[in-house]
């Protein structure tokens, strides 16, 4: 079954760094767009960043400069590495497609920044 599956988050004080993985399986990066996105408690999800298969990311203006998408396509995996975290980066994080399919939500990473 395809599937994606993240970890890496945890609990920060603000100002620290997290990195984040997705891993996919059975599902090919070669030809699509990846994307972090997170949910808030109470929001809505939201798209945080992505990177195509060309190398071009995308950034939402909250983290740019302190967020930074890549992949490994050989691996099959995707990282998202934050840093200078602030409260306001707490959610859970989810990689997917973009747009995303529905089926391939995993169930996500906590990220906690608090002091």
């Amino acid at each position: 079954q395809a599937q994606f599956v993240e970890s890496g988050g945890g609990s920060v004080q603000p100002g620290g760094s997290l990195r984040l993985s997705c891993a996919a399986s059975g599902i090919t990066f070669s030809f699509d767009i990846i994307a972090w996105y997170r949910q808030a408690p109470e929001k809505q999800r939201e798209l945080v960043a992505h990177i195509t298969s060309g190398g071009s990311t995308y950034y939402v203006d909250s983290v740019k400069g302190r967020f930074t998408v890549s992949s490994d396509s050989a691996k099959n995996t995707a990282y998202l590495y934050m840093t200078n975290l602030k409260p306001e980066d707490t959610a859970a994080y989810y990689c997917n497609l973009r747009p995303p399919r529905e089926k391939y939500w995993g169930q996500g990473t906590q990220v906690t920044v608090s002091s």
